[in-house]
Order: structure tokens, then C-alpha cells, then sequence
């Protein structure tokens, strides 16, 4: 298993690590600060650099076949000589936070229109939630409105762990109505964003709302009979 630091911590940058495999896709680590792609949240991007100040170029990141497998996505072959060595993994810093604040947005955007979620997207400066809704009510001045209110408040975020019980005596926690949680590992990660927002969530987010920065909702497209689309951006 590879131990997840991004979890924990999303604004670390970068960490040392051991190599345990490499394979025609890319290497595996004991370690690591790159987020693998899930939950409509892309996968890192960055670099490795080994012991002789060789930089190989990671172009995804992404979850393995067993439990906890994280592969880094390397743009070249990489040696099998690694393995066993030590190397420095470093994220893309910019790309990385441009979707910490995308993915808090869309939160804000949750929050905001009090409805089932049935799929979402995060990219870098944009992103979108489908919302299970039979009416085209949405307004988008309002929404916008009402997205700035919440990031002007600059409202604090942290990450909770409750047991994969304490979620099932919960339902209400559960937005997502297409993707649950994952259980069976016997914890599950909350994102609380105070006095807004709680539910589950193994993204990457900003440690305050105030750092979203200014939102814009672009559009609103109508994707099935009871099915919202509402696309956000983050005004530069």
C-alpha cells in the first residue's frame, strides 16, 4: 500500500520516497504527495527525481489494481534498477491548486442548490455538478450570488474520519446518488466546510473558503428529464 500524505495534508508539495515496483505503466512508491485521479478529480501531474539528480516526468496518477495501489504515470519507461531506491516526488503545484479550489467550489455549489448529485467534474479553473432536479428553476445570477457570499465568508475547512457504521446511521451525509463512498476499509473521510457543508470526500480542497477566489456560473444545461448540468468557473 502506499502511504497517502495528501490525505492529511494537500498542500504539501513534495515528499521522499522508496520505489517498490515499476512496471511498463509507470512506479509504484511507499509514499506519496500525488493525488490519484477519482471522484471526478484528475490525477496529479510532476516529477520524481532519483538519488542522481535524474528527473523523470510522472503525466497521471492514478490508483492501482490492489487496495491502496497508487501508480505515478510516467511519461518514459523507467529502469526496474529503481526499485528499492529513494527518490523525491514533487507535485505540479499550480495545476494542483487550481483544482484544490475547483473541487471546493463545487462543494460551495452543493451547498448551494439543495438537491441529488448525479455526476460532476473538476478541472483546472472549472468545473460542473449534475443535479437530479425535474425543473429548470436554476437561476445563474442567483447561484452566483450566493457562491461569492459563501466564499467572501472565508469559512474554515478540515477533514473528519468517522467509521464505515457511523456513515451507514448517516445517510443524509451522502450526496452523490450515481457514486457512494468508499467502505470496507472502516473509515471514511469527511469534508467540512464550517457551518456550510459535510460530507463524505477523498479529494483535495483549500484549507478556507476565501481561497476559492471569485466563482462564475457560466451555464446551466438541461442533460435529461431530471437532470441539471450547472458549469462553473473561477474568474482569474
Amino acid at each position: 500500500m502506499t502511504e497517502e500524505l495528501f490525505r492529511e495534508d494537500a498542500y504539501a508539495k513534495e515528499c521522499t520516497a522508496k520505489v517498490l515496483g515499476v512496471d511498463e505503466v509507470g512506479v509504484k512508491l511507499d509514499r506519496t504527495v500525488c493525488y490519484p485521479m477519482g471522484g471526478g478529480q484528475p490525477g496529479d501531474t510532476g516529477t520524481v527525481t532519483t538519488v542522481d539528480g535524474d528527473e523523470i516526468r510522472i503525466v497521471d496518477t492514478r490508483k492501482g489494481e490492489g487496495p491502496g495501489d497508487i501508480v505515478h504515470v510516467t511519461e518514459n519507461a523507467v529502469s526496474q534498477s529503481l526499485i528499492g531506491s529513494q527518490v523525491i516526488v514533487r507535485i505540479d503545484w499550480e495545476r494542483r491548486y487550481r483544482l484544490m479550489r475547483t473541487h471546493t467550489c463545487l462543494h460551495l455549489l452543493g451547498a448551494v442548490i439543495p438537491a441529488g448529485v448525479t455526476g460532476g467534474s473538476v478541472r483546472e479553473g472549472s468545473g460542473r455538478l449534475d443535479f437530479d432536479l425535474p425543473d429548470n428553476t436554476l437561476d445563474k445570477e442567483h447561484i452566483t450570488a450566493e457562491l461569492n457570499r459563501l466564499i467572501a465568508e472565508d469559512h474554515r475547512i478540515i477533514t473528519e474520519w468517522i467509521t464505515d457504521e457511523e456513515l451507514a446511521a448517516q445517510p443524509e451525509l451522502v450526496r452523490t446518488m450515481s457514486v457512494k463512498p468508499p467502505v470496507g476499509q472502516g473509515r471514511v473521510r469527511l469534508l467540512h466546510i464550517a457551518s456550510v457543508d459535510l460530507q463524505p470526500c477523498g479529494g483535495t480542497h483549500v484549507a478556507s473558503t476565501g481561497e476559492v477566489g471569485t466563482a462564475l456560473v457560466k451555464k446551466i444545461e438541461k442533460k435529461g428529464k431530471h437532470n441539471r448540468r450547472v458549469n462553473v468557473v473561477l474568474v482569474p
